[in-house]
């Protein structure tokens, strides 16, 4: 049963949820994904007849769950999120805590990764056309990040003398360090020389600058113009902020990489169903078969526990925790 009864939704329910929201640095991504659940939530009350301004009852939370496992057959990974945005409206909004029978969340099953070997990869990389796209991919085998990771690095964050990568802002808002692969630092070079030369030519037609974290904007108002703060891999135009309306130039788009990678693998002939993010579980697999170090690979990929890194040990390249089959000794 619930503490105390919930206060009455305010007047615009969404507008107070983004508030709460970008009070507590919840990135844009969680920020839209408690949005829309909780629009579905409202339209949900409003089907069981229930005005906008009503309390919240317990068992709503319930039901509408119970809508999106046993009718719409959703995932427990999005039931879970789905959860997540529930809990945040009613305790930041609302200021009502959900009773225990509310509260049920939906058990994940586990799941091994998507994995290619070191010949699928090269496989891969010869199907992969030319260009940003290409060494955002191989920046992603190469170094374990997720994709938008890869896509958010500044020209500052990579250091050559000292052969590492620096993750800002991570999953978890976290930042760590990562290798730097040495046969990448000729196109990396290239790649900042062509973003130092873009930059100039933007200065001269009244760029406004490339995004600034929090408010390191007023904090340090020339490093917008500033090289070392670019995207390595900005995107082609400058395009408008959705919080702030200023139009700088952002990263490049993520479904850019994701299309060039796309077609990769069924026109190399691998029947397998990869993705971005398997070049991050191939990296940590072939680290582990080279011998590397298993605390090591979970700093790199920036696991809070090691229980998440040790997934990689049911993939190694002989079956599972690398068995020899007994059929093989036979014949």
């Amino acid at each position: 049963m619930a503490d105390h009864p919930s206060r009455p939704l305010p007047n615009d329910p969404l507008s107070a949820l983004k508030r709460q929201a970008r009070l507590r640095h919840l990135s844009l991504r969680t920020e839209r994904a408690y949005v829309s659940w909780v629009r579905r939530f409202l339209r949900f009350r409003r089907q069981r007849r229930l005005p906008d301004n009503a309390p919240l009852q317990d068992g709503q939370v319930a039901s509408f769950l119970s809508q999106l496992a046993n009718e719409r057959k959703v995932s427990a990974s999005t039931q879970n999120q789905a959860l997540c945005g529930i809990l945040f409206f009613c305790r930041h909004v609302l200021q009502h805590e959900l009773g225990e029978l509310d509260v049920v969340r939906a058990r994940r099953k586990t799941k091994l990764p998507v994995v290619l070997s070191r010949k699928e990869v090269q496989l891969v990389f010869k199907h992969i056309p030319k260009g940003p796209s290409r060494l955002v991919l191989a920046l992603l085998y190469g170094t374990g990040m997720r994709l938008l990771e890869g896509l958010r690095v500044r020209v500052k964050d990579i250091d050559f003398d000292r052969e590492l990568v620096v993750v800002r802002d991570g999953k978890g808002n976290k930042d760590r360090i990562t290798v730097l692969p040495q046969g990448l630092v000729p196109a990396l070079r290239r790649q900042i020389q062509y973003v130092e030369g873009q930059l100039a030519k933007a200065l001269e037609e009244g760029y406004s600058g490339v995004e600034m974290p929090f408010a390191l904007a007023k904090k340090y108002p020339r490093a917008e113009h500033e090289p070392a703060w670019q995207y390595v891999f900005p995107a082609s135009q400058p395009s408008r902020c959705p919080r702030t309306g200023a139009r700088r130039r952002h990263h490049l788009h993520e479904r850019s990489a994701q299309r060039a990678f796309k077609k990769a693998p069924r026109e190399s002939g691998i029947p397998k169903a990869a993705s971005c993010h398997t070049l991050r579980h191939s990296f940590a697999t072939h680290l582990l078969e080279k011998g590397c170090d298993i605390r090591t690979i979970q700093e790199l990929l920036g696991h809070s526990s090691v229980k998440t890194t040790m997934i990689y040990t049911h993939v190694l390249n002989r079956g599972a925790h690398g068995v020899l089959s007994p059929f093989d000794d036979l014949f």
